[in-house]
């Protein structure tokens, strides 16, 4: 495919989901009838308020209305905007020209409203995976630049054709999170890419930024797995990186960053990786956040036939879509319109045969065949208690089992399950709490009564007596 960057049109209408992959979505703050900007804020955290989603292009708030998710299941909330045409920008959109010599933690608190998260298709927030990684004197930053799942390359366009912005990246997370160096993780199936940085490197010298080769082996791109290959740290289940003092980003994230800095603009575009065998000429796009779909495969060319299936993400992590009329998200790295030959027939699932191919091939070290049984049967807790949330979701397991069982579909399904089993716990223990506290401020007003009203009857006594 070509693998040189193009940059996608602004689209006529933006889409912009208020769950942006993370799984959390932003509360609107703007109506529909309000004109916006480019990089006006529509979305605040429900928690932090700060402002983590922004508008792509300037128009009018037509819709905020329920539309089919991006995750590929279900339905979330959107903004629709009309283009104007415009292109206005934000006034309140200015360069941080002393980002480098700022405060980590004032330096985080300008990320926090910028909307950047984690490009590699978590979409994490950047500004709270920094502020871990300061709190906990985190010594070492890697960059992932590891792509490893066929079809995706986005991340190898962005490192051959902006590596300074990379760089610049690197050094405002060094300040950010306070590590003192930072390696650059690259395949070693991406020559051009490494040349690149290393270029970069020597025309903007500094001696804490490395670049690493690492084996093009899947799924080496994965956070825990890349951290041992650079480290040798094993981060170990339940906690994160920054515990075991390290901090690991996305190389889109890096350059998201500086041009935050360089420009001011906040995370309203990201690139995005168009392929499969059911897309004219596959491509990379540099796209604003809520072009729909159907544009991005517009520009490259528009559908060869019918596709069979449209997924966000790589073949083996990826999820189908509804339709191409969703708009991109942050998460989004790479959109296959998958063709017939593309996709392997699924035969029929039958029951485990017990032949441990599954254990074999888990990166995670897991036990794929004991986690299915324990989600199958309902029993969330144990499938917890044998590291199901440590699961990467790689399908490696899906791919050798002789069975055809779905492990991976059912892993991420009892996983969700165990995320709201532990929410719903998690608000009954603070309705609990509210409650007990409660009844604590009943009894100590009781027993101040009780005081007050012994204290004025011996008052009282004590007058009669006189």
């Amino acid at each position: 495919m070509a693998r040189s960057l193009e940059a996608a049109a602004a689209p006529a209408q933006a889409a912009v989901l208020l769950d942006q992959g993370s799984g959390r979505a932003a509360l609107p703050c703007v109506e529909a009838g309000d004109r916006v900007r480019v990089g006006t804020a529509i979305g605040i955290d429900p928690e932090t308020r700060n402002r983590v989603l922004h508008s792509p292009i300037a128009g009018v708030i037509r819709a905020i209305e329920q539309r089919p998710a991006g995750s590929g299941a279900g339905r979330g909330l959107c903004i629709v905007i009309d283009n104007d045409g415009t292109g206005d920008r934000d006034p309140a959109l200015e360069p941080i020209d002393d980002a480098e010599r700022m405060r980590a933690p004032q330096w985080i608190e300008c990320l926090a409203n910028s909307g950047i998260v984690g490009l590699g298709g978590a979409a994490f927030p950047t500004a709270v995976k920094l502020a871990a990684a300061l709190a906990r004197e985190a010594t070492h930053l890697v960059l992932n630049g590891a792509e490893c799942e066929p079809w995706i390359c986005c991340d190898d366009a962005l490192m051959r054709a902006r590596a300074p912005r990379i760089l610049l990246g690197a050094r405002l997370l060094l300040r950010a999170s306070g590590a003192g160096r930072c390696t650059i993780a690259v395949e070693d199936d991406k020559p051009e890419a490494i040349a690149a940085l290393q270029s970069a490197c020597a025309s903007q010298p500094d001696e804490r930024i490395t670049i690493r080769a690492v084996p093009a082996v899947y799924p080496a791109g994965a956070e825990r797995q890349l951290l041992t290959t650079i480290t040798g740290i094993e981060v170990p289940s339940g906690s994160v990186p920054s515990q075991t003092g390290l901090l690991c980003q996305n190389v889109g994230t890096a350059a998201a960053v500086a041009d935050f800095a360089i420009t001011g603009e906040p995370c309203i575009r990201r690139i995005v990786t168009i392929n499969g065998g059911g897309v004219a000429r596959p491509g990379n796009l540099d796209a604003l956040i809520g072009t729909p779909i159907a544009e991005l495969m517009a520009h490259c060319g528009g559908y060869r036939g019918t596709p069979e299936r449209l997924i966000a993400g790589g073949p083996l992590t990826g999820r189908a879509l509804a339709d191409d009329g969703i708009g991109l998200t942050k998460a989004m790295n790479c959109l296959v319109a998958a063709s017939t030959p593309d996709l392997a027939p699924r035969g029929v699932e039958v029951p485990c045969i017990r032949c441990g191919n599954c254990a074999d091939v888990c990166p995670a070290g897991l036990l794929p065949q004991q986690l299915q049984r324990w989600a199958q049967a309902g029993a969330l807790e144990r499938a917890g208690a044998l590291g199901l949330l440590d699961c990467i979701e790689c399908a490696c397991c899906d791919y050798v089992c002789p069975s055809q069982i779905p492990l991976t579909e059912r892993f991420r399904e009892a996983k969700s399950a165990l995320a709201t089993r532990e929410e719903g716990l998690r608000r009954a223990g603070d309705a609990r709490r509210r409650f007990e506290r409660h009844q604590a401020r009943l009894q100590a007003d009781a027993e101040a009564e009780r005081r007050a009203f012994d204290e004025a009857r011996r008052r009282a006594r004590g007058d009669g007596a006189n």
